[in-house]
């Protein structure tokens, strides 16, 4: 968990299970063999079911949830590399943050169990010479320019429930968005797979859609020269 996005499936019937707000429905792609009618192929043995390179999913990296480290999940499947952070790094970062750089308050982690919120995200970024743009609301994501964004991580409250019950109470959740191989990936780490967006038109619907609620927050995670050139604006001039 941590202070700001989305959701996620529960895993499980029994116990606590967080579920983020905004459900996002995509299309399954369902892979078809090339060619029809009757003809039947003949096993060669474990070669020819081997397909070839070009049709092989894309090995994606997908971190999954663990105490509230969704901070450090987020920022790890925005990279595509579990040893891009590590709760070790993060709790320096929060150590040494004072509360005058805070941008806004956030609960104490002094175990390093997690729930790190948006100065540690920013503070890790620069790090490795990224920058983390807060996404204006009133601007519409399409002035966004993707191919000079890295990643996406989105910040939204998450329901807790006991079972079937809902309870009266919500957390934050971080979650990433990046593109792997010309398709956007929800990598959500409370997902128990990466869940496929689709392409760049159906990323901006995405976004959209989870911006539309209460309390959802967008992190556009670009390199520093990038920011510094405002190119992450299509509409920069």
């Amino acid at each position: 968990m941590g202070s700001t996005p989305c959701s996620g499936k529960g895993r499980g019937v029994s116990g606590f299970q967080e579920l983020g707000c905004m459900p996002w429905k995509v299309s399954k792609q369902k892979g078809e063999a090339a060619g029809g009618g009757c003809h039947q192929e003949v096993d060669e043995g474990p070669k020819a079911r081997i397909p070839p390179q070009s049709l092989r999913p894309p090995a994606i990296y997908h971190e999954k949830q663990r105490r509230e480290l969704c901070a450090l999940h987020a920022l790890n499947n925005v990279f595509q590399d579990g040893a891009a952070f590590s709760r070790d790094a993060l709790q320096d970062i929060y150590q040494r943050l004072s509360p005058s750089t805070l941008v806004t308050p956030h609960k104490k982690s002094m175990l390093g169990n997690g729930n790190y919120d948006v100065n540690v995200i920013m503070a890790a970024l620069q790090t490795r010479g990224f920058e983390a743009v807060w996404w204006d609301k009133r601007r519409d994501v399409c002035s966004i320019a993707l191919p000079n964004v890295t990643g996406f991580i989105l910040n939204v409250p998450s329901n807790l429930r006991w079972g079937p019950l809902r309870l009266p109470l919500k957390r934050q959740h971080w979650i990433g968005v990046r593109e792997v191989d010309g398709v956007y990936y929800n990598l959500d780490s409370k997902l128990r797979s990466p869940h496929a967006i689709g392409t760049a038109d159906e990323l901006r619907k995405f976004l959209r859609h989870q911006l539309r609620g209460k309390n959802c927050e967008l992190l556009l995670v670009v390199p520093e020269e990038v920011e510094a050139h405002q190119t992450w604006r299509s509409d920069n001039i």
